[in-house]
């Protein structure tokens, strides 16, 4: 625990002494006269506030205890070890220091400590941006006894932590809503006769079943007619391809694009891994930035949870083709492929509707994006003064609209929403393909 400049200035009880020793110095002045009065008060002053300052010197400890897991958007509370360590009571306030990517509350936490206690202050915060946190310095201050010196403290104590993407909190009515749907749109296998993709077993011929679904072999070996049935297996591969390009650093709503779109990618994950669906993500800008190959099973959340985390939008432009390509690689069997990006550049929407045409030839392709509002702010601006302001905001707004026609004329399921509304939009056309069995 450091000083801080100045590491001594008078308390509350210290001002009410300074202004005693004024009042007892005018009295004494009439039979002392001013030198010897005011001499005499200010001597006894500094001597009292000396001794205070003196005795209480080493009184509190500080120590800056582990952070906590912060989750963007959520208020977490930073804690704080003040310890006791004199024979007085003392009254304590602690403010830490401004951060990067976390809004700390304005104000200090405060509370009397008692001899010998340990308590612990919480000073309340929340994360605006996710990515690398570096906590450098706490202040601290207390005042003893009479209170009339405040000393005050810097701790330096350098910690790391990191801001992780928002985990979308479903409230209980829609989890099971939602679960009841990925139920009865055929989460589970089903069994049918003939066609599928996973052998099952073999039964005898029956009046009515295709002639292409015998088996040859197995009716040679046991000589009567013999046909394989298979399950036809209704759980998909899902791929979350997320932009991280220059375009995804624009915020909507004090937020980056980039992180609503992890948000809405993590809410996907989760409800896809409840629905036994294989998961993946591919997070890109002029090259690979992050990448969970495609599976199942519970921890694989978990997984993209850590692997985005530290993604960050980059000054790139996206690199749609390589995009492709790995995807191309990585995902050969049919799948959902959900791509999070942005049409605000007409140039960028021109390569992006060139490049998705090679994915919707084998798979089911979203484009979600998310409007910001101040495209609709502008048009609906009537004001004489505006007028250019709406001429652009109208040439913006059909581009955008005509990158979107286009998506959807190529077979394109095209999301373009509000930021609220991102999640639950791309959560609603995953389930309506598994209710169709667009896979």
């Amino acid at each position: 625990m450091r000083g801080a400049r100045p590491p001594l200035w008078l308390g509350r009880g210290g001002y009410v002494l300074l202004a005693a020793s004024a009042v007892v110095a005018g009295v004494l002045s009439i039979p002392l006269g001013w030198p010897l009065a005011v001499a005499a008060t200010l001597g006894f002053f500094i001597g009292a506030v000396t001794i205070e300052a003196w005795r209480d010197r080493r009184a509190l400890d500080v120590r800056r205890l582990p952070p906590p897991r912060f989750v963007l958007g959520h208020e977490t509370a930073l804690r704080v070890r003040v310890s006791n360590r004199g024979t007085r009571p003392l009254h304590v306030g602690v403010v830490e220091a401004p951060l990067e990517r976390v809004r700390v509350a304005e104000g200090e936490a405060r509370a009397i400590v008692a001899a010998g206690a340990a308590p612990e202050l919480s000073i309340a915060c929340t994360p605006y941006e996710r990515g690398e946190v570096a906590f450098t310095a706490t202040y601290a201050w207390f005042e003893a006894g009479w209170r009339l010196v405040r000393h005050r403290r810097r701790i330096d104590d350098v910690v790391g932590a990191r801001v992780f993407p928002d985990v979308p909190a479903f409230d209980a009515a829609d989890d099971l809503a939602l679960r009841a749907r990925l139920t009865a749109a055929g989460a589970r296998r089903l069994r049918r006769r003939g066609g599928g993709s996973e052998f099952a077993g073999f039964r005898q011929y029956l009046p009515g079943d295709a002639f292409r679904d015998i088996d040859w072999k197995a009716t040679a070996r046991r000589g009567h007619l013999v046909v394989a049935e298979h399950e036809v297996e209704r759980r998909q591969q899902i791929g979350l391809v997320i932009d991280a390009g220059r375009m995804m650093a624009a915020r909507v709503d004090g937020r980056r694009k980039l992180d609503i779109a992890i948000s809405a990618a993590l809410g996907i994950a989760s409800f896809a891994q409840a629905a036994g669906d294989r998961v993946g993500v591919h997070a890109f800008a002029g090259g690979t930035l992050a990448r969970v190959a495609p599976r199942a099973g519970r921890d694989v959340p978990a997984a993209i949870l850590a692997a985005l985390a530290g993604v960050e939008p980059c000054a790139d432009e996206p690199d749609y083709e390589r995009a492709v390509l790995e995807l191309e690689r990585t995902y050969r069997k049919r799948s959902l492929i959900v791509v999070f990006t942005d049409l605000f550049d007409p140039v960028a929407s021109a390569t992006l509707l060139g490049v998705l045409a090679l994915l919707v030839r084998r798979h089911v392709v979203i484009v979600a994006m998310t409007n910001d509002g101040v495209l609709d702010a502008a048009l609906a601006d009537g004001a004489p003064g505006n007028a250019t302001r709406r001429a652009v905001a109208r040439s913006l707004a059909g581009e955008r609209a005509a990158a979107v026609a286009t998506l959807r004329a190529r077979g394109i399921i095209a999301i373009d929403v509000a930021a609220t509304a991102l999640r639950p939009a791309v959560l609603d056309a995953y389930v309506a393909i598994k209710q169709r069995s667009a896979l």
